[in-house]
């Protein structure tokens, strides 16, 4: 046998119910013996791992990044490499690591891929994976419904961003790094540990989830036509290079807004400001495909 897996699968995953009679029966045809979970409540993914700590080799993750998020929580620390499925409709970690989305080829990288060191991103007491963020991101995060990813897939984003550009409001907000302090008036700041995020846009150019830092950019923009002006750099990730984002690069910040404003963690509404984020290195090791 290859090794023995927890198999944790999210219900609501956008495939549907099959998710997790497909995902075990491709991990058995790679040779691992499986032991499945599906709890309903996703925030006690860590005290499912624990309970069969001493059983397992591996942590297989079946879902978005919503599903991985609730799960690093109980990952960091007992020393069990993650692997993951790619059953999500942005699924940002496994474009950031180069997973195939096929289930099949998913799996053969679960069961051989080469395992690799990664960082996570910290804030307020939470683990992510690529990034936390408030503004913008939040208001579509909050319009997003399960029922509309599940229907429209990657297309969803498109639609709901649309509606929350044109009611974008401004927020002012106080940023503090090692090497100094900036006064922002700002629709979004996004903290990224990996390259992607929301609907597969890079965080940065050249952002990795390996190099023990974070990357921040601020979207200093005044008006929503300001906003569709900076997307083809949004997409390409250089928007760092525009007069109207402020980017930043540092091991750690500090986020203080003038009024409580919700985080968006990983895809899910957790928390609020003020925020205080750190780079975690090689907090945990994932299976890859070889080179990655």
């Amino acid at each position: 046998m290859a090794g023995r897996a927890l198999l944790l699968v999210n219900p609501g995953a956008r495939q549907g119910d099959r998710a997790a009679g497909d995902a075990r029966t491709g991990l058995e045809a790679e040779g691992l013996e499986v032991l499945p979970a599906a709890p309903e409540d996703l925030q006690r993914l860590g005290d499912v791992v624990a309970g069969v700590r001493s059983q397992i080799d591996r942590v297989v993750v079946a879902g978005g990044d919503g599903t991985l998020n609730a799960a690093v929580q109980g990952l960091v620390g007992t020393g069990l490499p993650l692997a993951v499925l790619p059953l999500g409709t942005a699924n940002n970690l496994a474009r950031t690591l180069g997973l195939p989305t096929a289930l099949e080829a998913a799996c053969a990288v679960a069961a051989h891929g080469a395992p690799r060191a990664i960082d996570l991103g910290w804030i307020n007491g939470r683990y992510f994976f690529t990034t936390a963020s408030m503004g913008l991101s939040v208001e579509i995060g909050e319009r997003l419904s399960a029922r509309t990813k599940q229907r429209w897939g990657a297309l969803a984003y498109a639609v709901v961003a649309v509606r929350a550009v044109a009611q974008a409001r401004p927020f002012k907000a106080e940023i503090r790094w090692v090497a100094g302090t900036r006064q922002s008036r700002t629709v979004q700041i996004v903290v990224g540990n990996g390259r992607y995020y929301g609907s597969a846009l890079p965080v940065a150019e050249d952002a990795t989830i390996d190099d023990a830092r974070l990357d921040l950019y601020s979207l200093e923009v005044r008006h929503w036509l300001g906003l569709l002006a900076l997307i083809p750099a949004l997409r390409r990730g250089r928007h760092g290079e525009k007069r109207s984002v402020e980017a930043l690069r540092s091991t750690e910040f500090e986020i203080r807004t003038n009024v409580p404003l919700k985080l968006n963690v990983d895809g899910e509404i957790w928390g609020q400001t003020p925020a205080r984020c750190r780079v975690v290195p090689r907090a945990l090791e994932v299976f890859a495909p070889a080179g990655q």
